[in-house]
């Protein structure tokens, strides 16, 4: 713990004030990253998938009951999209609204991250450029410059923020991506479940039409 916090220290040091700021968003960034891997793994986890594969054909074959069956254990979004769409009907309102609602819970932190992709590097420049302009300040210094390398070694320590700055960005960047992923497939998966079903409603009113019930629901 003492070398954690004594490496720490040392890159406060060598690089300025402006790595607080980079150490707060690398720290913001481990822990989104950590949430968003917990929820999709639960979201687009084997069994997840499975029981949505066994929901869509359910509900195709217009079997209220079986999906009924399947939501009970089912706390995904794919779950809470059937739900909604069996209580309050499947027009294209109704399933708009659902998808909405989820889509914002696909894209949470998103845009956190997306900064944080954008933010660290240009922090990092700042406080290389910060130090530069110090180090040349020590060059143009009413006092004798009487080993060169002390320059050296300060623009050497202003560039370790832009160094910081672009592996936050990195760091951030490929888990990103993958959760963008993540959500485009999950909504395409979410018009699958519409479609799937609004045909079932289809195959049961035509069911109830064909044995003459006026209310098949």
């Amino acid at each position: 713990m003492d070398t954690f916090f004594g490496d720490i220290g040392m890159l406060l040091n060598r690089g300025g004030y402006v790595m607080i700021p980079l150490l707060l968003l690398s720290i913001v960034s481990v822990t989104l990253i950590i949430e968003r891997s917990i929820f999709w793994l639960a979201v687009n986890g084997r069994a997840s998938l499975r029981r949505l594969s066994e929901m869509n054909s359910a509900l195709r074959k217009g079997e209220k009951g079986r999906v009924e069956d399947l939501l009970v254990a089912d706390r995904t979004p794919y779950g809470r999209v059937a739900k909604r769409l069996i209580d309050d009907g499947a027009g294209d309102a109704v399933a708009l609204e659902a998808v909405d609602d989820e889509r914002r819970r696909f894209d949470r932190y998103m845009l956190t991250m997306s900064t944080i992709i954008t933010a660290s590097p240009l922090l990092g420049i700042l406080g290389t450029v910060i130090g530069i302009i110090q180090s040349f300040e020590l060059l143009g210094g009413d006092s004798a410059l009487t080993d060169p390398r002390d320059v050296a070694g300060g623009i050497a320590a202003a560039l370790l923020t832009t160094a910081f700055g672009l592996i936050v960005a990195l760091i951030t960047l490929f888990p990103y991506m993958v959760f963008k992923g993540q959500s485009s497939s999950a909504v395409d998966r979410l018009e699958t479940l519409i479609a799937s079903t609004q045909e079932g409603y289809k195959e049961v009113q035509k069911v109830a039409v064909h044995v003459g019930i006026d209310d098949p629901v």
